[in-house]
């Protein structure tokens, strides 16, 4: 248990850590700053969530949507607290009395400035600007007769200080429990994800999982005893990236005693009454359906004491529900039909077995995720993508600065895969599908540099403008046209406006991954011209034609490779201990084949990919599994690979250190020479594109002949 700072200090707290960052930014000049920066695939960029909200009673409208969060980031994950949370604040002479007496109050997830937290927003409405009288804890809306009161609830101190990633806050009374990934379990492939409850009034925070123990998806009863959680109990990940084989466990929400598995199979629980929970699974005929729990009113609480019945019919994917306490009528859950492509709240009548169409109705072509009741049964929410308005100017970011871990070491995200910093450190590289482009750091000057199909970029230390790369398709096999090329992009265009390319690889066996030599003189990269994928050496400028060498040999994958910076070593990602299994690990060896030797695995079957040394050498960053995954995927949208983050960790193998914590994947590190100021660098795109798309596993329809398909859901507007 850890003694932790009052709610109210935490503007406080935030306020000196942005001092921190604002002196470490003046001071971090030196030679041995740098600046590590990373792509997440799967439309991280394009997201842009808020929370918004329908009246479950009306005829879904544009005009009867609301949209509750600012507009600003990433807002996700709301929860409506059933009681005001006013009270709560310490100061209350900065609460000025408002003409509408109840504001709209909600809890939810954000990532903002670089970090995840749970914030609280009070929103007055038809507020008049001419009766506003603005407080410290007022932020200004750019909405007309509208006033936000805006707090986060967790600071630095909660987590003692680490990087985390928040999930699923829900209030109950003054406890607010909630996910973080704050706590190392030590052991490689185990979430870090755990459910923890932090006591608003004097910060206390305890954690409620058992060590060793990953909680998903918590969801306290309406009594405020009880916390349901999706788990994996002791048996831990087995690498599953769809449905997570977890079970449905309760425990007493005051310290997380008296914990009982009550459901095998399940996940996102939630509560209507203390004995009632609905939960959702992929059932044996592969439609994800809800279903209800029973517990016992009397006697043990076990798996055989429980009763599980199927709620929602097969003939449509239905997921992630919500229960409004007391109200045994309805349930909200997000679906897939058939006929959508687009993930939607619907709610279900209980007793009529019937649906009723909410944000279809509303907004067709987009994406809506993980409802959410208000106590009294009114409302709805949901985020989605707040689209190109909403009141506020959107802007998409090149570069999103992230809190880094590691002193001396900026850490951003960039709207772009396979990113490389220039030797000067003033230009990137990076790939899109397709294409190849480069753009000055600070987002200027874009243009692209390679019309075709690429992955990898990486650019020579000693001829300036000269770029790398794997043109063809990824993931392919052996035998799979791919080439190496060579791009000078600061070489007259070719009479199509493109920069002129070389080919230094000509048999097309998949040649990919180059990296140069820090002399300039040699390319190492991947081929599988012998039947497997394996590492050789060639001319930097003349290629293969100039001889070739080999580096590694053997019935494998050898790929992913890179040069350390005096020369001496070569690091690369290879399956040599379990071909084909999928599993990676990462090796080093000398350019002379000799030295050969581990450097981290990832766990039994786990993956380490695209490592790249750091500018002296002495480390590597890299994307790797051995934190597990950290929240349901499928609560979110398609994220290929819900558990890849980034690390770094020292020649020798030790001082393993995680840079990022999210639901997302995260990959293709690249580490640069220079500091890069702790500031977002706007994208000249601007504005969410919201084209991402929803779990793939969704698109594909169950065996209509298997299972029972002929009681269809009805559905009414």
């Amino acid at each position: 248990m850890k003694t932790i700072i009052p709610l109210a200090l935490s503007l406080l707290l935030n306020f000196l850590v942005l001092c921190a960052a604002a002196d470490h930014e003046s001071s971090s000049s030196t030679s041995t700053s740098t600046t590590i920066l990373f792509a997440t695939l799967g439309g991280r960029s394009a997201n842009a969530f808020d929370v918004f909200a329908l009246p479950t009673w009306d005829p879904p409208s544009i005009t009867t949507e609301i949209r509750i969060t600012d507009g600003r980031s990433l807002n996700f994950n709301g929860h409506f607290p059933s009681s005001s949370l006013f009270s709560l604040l310490t100061n209350q002479s900065l609460i000025q009395t408002r003409p509408e007496p109840i504001p709209t109050e909600l809890i939810y997830v954000t990532e903002r400035n670089g970090t995840w937290n749970i914030y609280y927003d009070a929103v007055f409405r038809n507020t008049p600007r001419s009766t506003r009288s603005r407080s410290a804890l007022e932020e200004e809306e750019e909405e007309d007769n509208l006033v936000r009161f805006q707090l986060p609830l967790l600071g630095s101190m909660q987590s003692n200080n680490q990087i985390s990633m928040k999930d699923k806050p829900s209030l109950s009374g003054d406890y607010l429990v909630y996910v973080s990934t704050h706590e190392d379990t030590g052991e490689p492939r185990t979430s870090w994800a755990a459910v923890y409850s932090t006591e608003l009034r004097t910060g206390l925070t305890r954690r409620l999982t058992p060590l060793g123990i990953a909680d998903f998806s918590p969801a306290v009863s309406p009594s405020g005893v009880w916390t349901a959680v999706a788990s994996y109990g002791e048996k831990g990940w087995n690498g599953d990236v769809e449905e997570l084989s977890t079970d449905i466990y309760v425990f007493l929400t005051r310290d997380g005693t008296q914990r009982v598995k009550v459901v095998e199979h399940g996940g996102w629980p939630c509560w209507v009454d203390e004995l009632t929970l609905y939960f959702h699974r992929r059932g044996s005929d592969n439609w994800w359906s809800i279903y209800r729990a029973i517990l016992p009113s009397e006697g043990l609480v076990s798996t055989e004491s429980v009763v599980v019945e199927r709620v929602t019919p097969p003939g449509l994917h239905a997921f992630t529900p919500a229960a409004s306490p007391g109200n045994k009528n309805f349930i909200a859950v997000a679906t897939r039909r058939s006929t959508s492509k687009f993930r939607h709240i619907e709610l279900f009548d209980l007793a009529k077995n019937e649906f009723k169409e909410l944000t279809r109705l509303v907004s067709p072509q987009t994406h809506h995720f993980n409802p959410f009741f208000s106590s009294d049964s009114n409302r709805v929410g949901y985020h989605r993508c707040r689209g190109e308005s909403n009141g506020r100017k959107n802007t998409q970011l090149l570069l999103e600065n992230l809190q880094s871990p590691v002193a001396d070491v900026s850490l951003f995200r960039m709207d772009g895969s396979f990113p490389s910093f220039s030797p000067a450190g003033d230009r990137i590289a990076y790939v899109e599908f397709p294409g190849v482009y480069v753009v000055n750091r600070d987002g200027s000057n874009r243009r692209q540099v390679y019309p075709d199909s690429a992955f990898s970029t990486v650019w020579d230390q000693v001829r300036k403008g000269v770029i790398y790369t794997s043109t063809g398709p990824t993931f392919a096999e052996p035998t799979t046209e791919v080439d190496v090329i060579s791009i000078n992009v600061d070489d007259d265009d070719d009479l199509n406006g493109q920069p002129k390319f070389k080919k230094l690889t000509t048999n097309g066996e998949n040649n990919a991954f180059p990296f140069p030599s820090p002399d300039g003189k040699w390319v190492v990269f991947r081929s599988g011209r012998s039947g497997y994928k394996n590492l050789y050496i060639m001319d930097a400028v003349d290629g293969e034609r100039a001889g070739l060498q080999r580096l590694t040999e053997g019935p494998w994958s050898d790929t992913m490779c890179s040069w350390s910076p005096d020369g001496d070593w070569i690091a690369f990602a290879s399956d040599r201990e379990n071909p084909g299994s999928g599993s990676f690990e990462l090796y080093l060896i000398h350019p002379n084949r000799t030295g050969l030797r581990k450097l981290f695995q990832s766990g039994s079957g786990g993956r380490a990919n695209h490592p790249t040394f750091s500018p002296d050498g002495k480390s590597v960053v890299f994307t790797s599994d051995y934190a597990g995954i950290s929240a349901e995927p499928i609560s979110n949208p398609h994220h290929y690979q819900p558990y890849g983050e980034i690390f770094t960790m020292k020649l020798d193998g030790s001082g393993l250190k995680r840079l990022t914590h999210n639901s997302f994947e995260d990959g293709t590190p690249t580490w640069g020479h220079r500091y890069t100021k702790p500031l977002d660098v706007e994208w000249l795109k601007g504005g969410p594109r919201c084209s991402f798309e929803d779990c793939h596993w969704l698109n594909q329809t169950p065996n209509q002949n298997h299972g029972d398909v002929s009681s269809k859901p009805q559905c009414r507007a």
